[in-house]
């Protein structure tokens, strides 16, 4: 998209516009990991007494501390199973009777049992998930594990689990070649800290964070705590964005984050890397407590800032970006020849830090653990007449297996249009998916991939093995992507550990000598980034029956969490693990990397049992898995795989039926090659070794079966068939062993997810989802175009002239790149406008024939969706001015998309024709909703749907005030009788539906696009620049190669032109 302010206006010093259309970087996160889901199990149920129609969350944990005080008080908690982490929502669980719920409020992973930041125990989802919205990262990936109880440990029996949880989120983008090596800081270059304010927030969390909590004071513990304000880094991000177009006229020659140490830390390593010293003026960091310190000032981690390095001649194009987008930065010092830190403070006349770099980054001592090695007396896993279908049942519910959908379906993930594969898989959107997938542009189908790996409980056995499964199963979720070979794989390894804990520096050191130095050199794969916690115990006082102080503490399994990543050959080629229904016979083949040893110790299981085990799966040769993830490739290159879904938690069956979930199948298993003996059902069905299920047409089985006996892999064999119906049964030698239905087993399976929304979330919204399971007909998404998808219709004006399209945004607007892409591919010049070169009289609407106004979260949503962006042009005469002139205008169109259109909705004054239609308020969940829903195009004046009448088509959803709110009935008739309302939700069978989830937010009447009298006008909540690629639709039909049927929209946009 064309960085400059105009079509030809240009920012003073900085040149000619560029147009990097699809050379932007792009950011993915793994959605975060949150380990324990804090359990808890009242004697007396309280949470039923709490109005869970008071949405305040301020009211809504009042509330729950009060009944948490009153229960705490009579003795009538005991934790089950605690420990999550954030402060922004309230999370709960409710397994089985009433008397059994969840409930927690953790602040920054910090808990400590005398204080309200350890009392409570509370998920960051809500925060983590509006973060990277507002930052455009699409939250893709990721894992959700709970686990805490008694285990073996080489001092005795001890409580293993997250007290002190675990909360990761990575991600990946792309650099330019000319990016990767920093630049060169002159003497005297400006350096700078760019982005918020210094606030007294963060102080010491560095050193927090490598403590076992409740070993440091309370006051340290609340100091440490980090606050967020995404939109400013937004804004910081967009500054960045602008430099880097900018080529070899980059004002940034260094660049560094602010993390932990804050400004005490990234200043000098931002100096010294740049083999320079700095002097520096404390009082010119940009502060919003006056009242601090300077250590305070120095030290503290307040959130959204850079420091970076600019030379005095590129100052001012560095602060003309940094004025367009509203960002702010002071210049706080210069850099200098001498290697030596100089910290000024003005205010008290005193020179705080003055020291040679040397001291800072001289040889530090090295840190020396040593240990001697110890044995633990493990007991295997007991499991004398179990009940099969109790134990499927139990697996199913257990938090680590059960649907993710409540975590998944709060965090946009189509945002940046180029994610080809997301965790919602098939015409259902059953989150079952093995892998993450994106395309590197707008114009290739090439890409990344991103998957992740833990198993932490198998630790508590052999840490090593743990170790190795973790790196293994990134990779055996990596397979169902397309990539070129295994090598290709990178890794970030994350180390949690209790260190210092008595057995706990032994597991560290097998774990690392077994991932480093053995198996990841024999698979040829790097580790080249990671980050580690070493405090991951927690220690609290409380009192016993009769009074006294008793000390009591919970320790975290040794816990590695490995992210891969790997280039892409061809996202449209990523393998889900919906069955293909539509062959006429095919066969599930079970590839055992575990060689038919089904070991049980770890498993999900063993947990639900309250059991631990002594024989736990591993990686016993990695040549099996080299073998193994080679022949995957090779199949899948030669279109032999029609699915794949790989074993992990839970162990087969769960492995079978997630599958059978995605495809709304039916299973017919057979363990007849696995087992001779019905008893060895069990560990078959529940192992969860390494290993993978696949898909083939039967012509193929035997094919498929020998490559793999020629790699050396021969414990495989077809497993299950897939039936037409709903029945799920597993046999041996002809004799039953269970038999279910897959609705059955998916209920249960959702019925978790279920529970944790309807306590944070609307919980008739939550109710209707989960219904919605019995509906066995249910025929999912589909798309009926009323025109040909591939048609391009605006192929006669590709030499034409290139329209002008002002792509609009506000700041903490983040969805312009997509939709410049999709105007450019229609035949536009997309130009980027912000809202500021307006107010500012740099560029007027009158050169451009469309305008856009483009999704995101305009000033952070804080006045209402849009209406602080629309406040902006309404109350500025400039502004108003140039909205009112572009409206009335007989030759212009405008559409607004989500953020954009709930902003051009409160512009009716300024929009001709308006008058009747609503503003957008909170979903009637309560709750962001990321999903894919059905819209029908009605029969409207709308220029941009032209044609399309009619269709019925799945799009991209992510917004959480999207329910169209009329001024009265007679407002809402008139655009019911009226030709004025553009699109509408519909239910899978194609009926308008006002239910949830088909509507996301509860628009009456499924009203979700409108449209102006001349049709000029189209505002719509759903998003169709990120679905105008088949490959970005998270579900299309399989005759979609390369156009989504939303491109048709922008191309009208150019045929009406003419």
């Amino acid at each position: 998209m064309n960085p400059s302010l105009g079509a030809t206006d240009s920012i003073p010093g900085i040149g000619p516009p560029l147009r990097p259309v699809s050379g932007a970087p792009h950011v993915f996160a793994a959605a975060t990991v949150l380990h324990g889901c804090g359990l808890v199990r009242a004697v007396q149920p309280h949470l039923p007494e709490i109005d869970l129609q008071s949405r305040g969350i301020a009211e809504y944990l009042r509330q729950l501390l009060e009944a948490r005080r009153g229960d705490v008080g009579q003795s009538r908690i005991e934790p089950l199973q605690l420990g999550t982490h954030g402060a922004l929502e309230l999370f709960a669980f409710v397994h089985g009777d009433p008397g059994v719920i969840g409930v927690g409020l953790a602040a920054d992973g910090v808990r400590s049992a005398i204080q309200p930041v350890g009392d409570l125990a509370v998920a960051d989802q809500a925060g983590r998930q509006g973060h990277v919205q507002v930052e455009q990262v699409a939250a893709i990936a990721g894992y959700f594990r709970t686990f805490e109880q008694d285990a073996m440990g080489a001092g005795g029996i001890e409580r293993r689990g997250y007290h002190k949880p675990i909360m990761i989120a990575g991600s990946y983008g792309s650099i330019r070649d000319g990016h990767v090596q920093k630049g060169v800081i002159p003497v005297g270059g400006k350096l700078i800290v760019m982005g918020g304010p210094a606030m007294l927030i963060g102080l010491g969390g560095g050193a927090a964070s490598s403590m076992a909590s409740g070993t440091s004071s309370a006051d340290l513990d609340f100091a440490s705590v980090q606050r967020e304000n995404p939109e400013i880094e937004r804004r910081a991000q967009e500054v960045i964005d602008r430099c880097w177009a900018l080529g070899e006229a980059n004002p940034i020659r260094f660049f560094h984050d602010v993390g932990a140490g804050g400004l005490s830390n990234a200043l000098p390593e931002l100096v010294k890397d740049g083999n320079r010293g700095g002097r520096f003026d404390l009082r010119a960091v940009p502060n919003a407590e006056p009242g601090m310190s300077p250590l305070e000032i120095w030290c503290n981690e307040a959130q959204e800032r850079y420091v970076l390095a600019v030379a005095p001649e590129d100052l001012e194009t560095f602060d003309a970006l940094c004025a367009r987008e509203r960002c702010p930065y002071a210049v706080v010092g210069e850099a200098i020849e001498a290697h030596h830190l100089e910290v000024r403070d003005g205010h008290f006349e005193s020179q705080p830090v003055d020291l040679p770099m040397s001291v800072l980054f001289g040889k530090p001592p090295k840190m020396q653990r040593e240990f001697e090695r110890e044995s633990r007396d493990l007991s295997g896993v007991m499991l004398d007449n179990l009940d099969l279908r109790e134990a499927m049942e139990r697996v199913l519910r257990l938090p680590t297996v059960a649907s993710k959908g409540f975590l998944i379906t709060i965090g946009d993930r189509s945002i940046t249009g180029m994610v080809a594969r997301d965790q919602m898989v098939g015409p259902w959107q059953v989150p079952v998916a093995d892998v993450a997938v994106t395309t590197a542009s707008y114009d290739t189908h090439a890409g990344e991939a991103m998957a992740m790996g833990e198993r932490p409980p198998v630790a508590l056995i052999d840490p090593a093995a743990s170790a190795r499964l973790a790196v293994a199963e990134a990779i055996t979720n990596l397979a169902a992507a397309p990539i070129a070979k295994l090598g290709d794989i990178k890794l970030s390894a994350n180390w949690m550990s209790a260190a210092d804990h008595v057995g706990e520096n032994q597991a560290l050191y097998d774990a690392v000598h077994a991932v480093g130095m053995e198996l990841c050199p024999a698979l040829g794969i790097a580790i080249p980034v990671g980050k580690d916690s070493m405090s991951m115990r927690t220690a609290w006082t409380t009192q016993d029956t009769k009074g006294e102080p008793e000390e009591r503490s919970v320790t975290s399994p040794l816990s590695l969490v490995v992210t891969g990543f790997a280039p892409v050959t061809d996202a449209m080629a990523t393998l889900t693990p919906q069955i293909n229904l539509e062959q006429d016979e095919s066969d599930l083949i079970l590839i055992d990397l575990g060689a038919g040893k089904n070991r049980l110790g770890g498993s999900a299981l063993a947990q639900v049992y309250g059991q631990v085990g002594d024989a736990c799966p591993d990686l016993d040769d990695p040549e099996d898995l080299k073998a193994f993830f080679a022949v995957i490739q090779g199949l899948n290159r030669d279109g032999k795989l029609l699915a794949y879904h790989d074993r992990s938690d839970g162990g087969l069956l769960v492995t079978l039926l997630e599958m059978a979930f995605a495809a709304h199948a039916g299973l017919e298993i057979k363990l007849d090659w696995l087992i001779d003996e019905p008893a060895d059902a069990v560990d078959a069905l529940f192992a969860e070794e390494l290993g993978a299920v696949i898909q083939v047409n039967r012509q193929y089985t035997e094919e498929v079966l020998a490559q793999f006996a020629g790699a050396g892999i021969e414990t495989c064999g077809v497993i299950a068939r897939p039936r037409y119906d709903d029945q799920v049964r597993v046999t041996l030698f002809e004799e039953p062993l269970l038999e279910t239905t897959r609705l059955l087993a998916q209920r249960t399976w959702a019925e978790t997810s279920y529970r944790m929304q309807a306590l944070r979330d609307n919980p008739e919204c939550a109710k209707s989802e989960f219904d919605g399971l019995l509906d066995s007909r249910d025929p999912g998404l589909s798309a009926s175009p009323a025109f040909d998808v591939d048609e391009d219709i605006a192929a006669p004006y590709v030499n034409t002239a290139r329209p002008a399209v002002a792509v609009l945004r506000e700041q903490g607007v983040n969805g312009q790149l997509e939709m410049a892409w999709a105007f450019d591919r229609a035949g536009f010049e997309a130009v980027d406008v912000h809202m500021s070169d307006i107010l500012e009289g740099r560029v007027g609407l009158e050169s451009f024939k469309g305008l856009v106004a483009c999704g995101g979260f305009s000033y952070g949503d804080v006045l209402g969706a849009g209406g602080g962006w629309a406040k902006s042009v309404l109350f500025n005469e400039r502004a108003r001015e140039q909205f009112a002139a572009f409206f009335a205008r007989d030759d212009s169109f405008g559409l607004g998309v989500c953020n954009g259109c709930q902003m051009f909705a409160q512009l009716r004054e300024l929009i001709p024709g308006t008058e009747d239609w609503p503003r957008f308020v909170r979903n009637e969940s309560e709750q962001f909703e990321a999903r894919v829903a059905m819209v029908q195009v009605e029969k409207s004046p709308s220029i941009l749907l032209a044609g399309m009448e009619g269709s019925r088509l799945p799009i991209a959803v992510a917004h959480g005030e999207g329910r169209a709110e009329f001024r009265d009935s007679a407002h809402l008739r008139s655009m019911q009788v009226g030709t004025q309302v553009a699109l509408r939700y519909v239910d899978n069978y194609g009926q308008v539906t006002s239910h949830y989830p088909a509507n996301p937010n509860g628009s009456p009447s499924g009203i979700t696009g409108l449209t102006t009298p001349d049709g000029r006008v189209t505002i719509m909540m759903p998003h169709p620049e990120r679905v105008v690629r088949a490959v970005t639709n998270s579900w299309r039909p399989a005759e979609w190669s390369q156009e989504g049927a939303w491109m048709r929209l922008f191309r009208n946009a150019r045929v009406w032109l003419d």
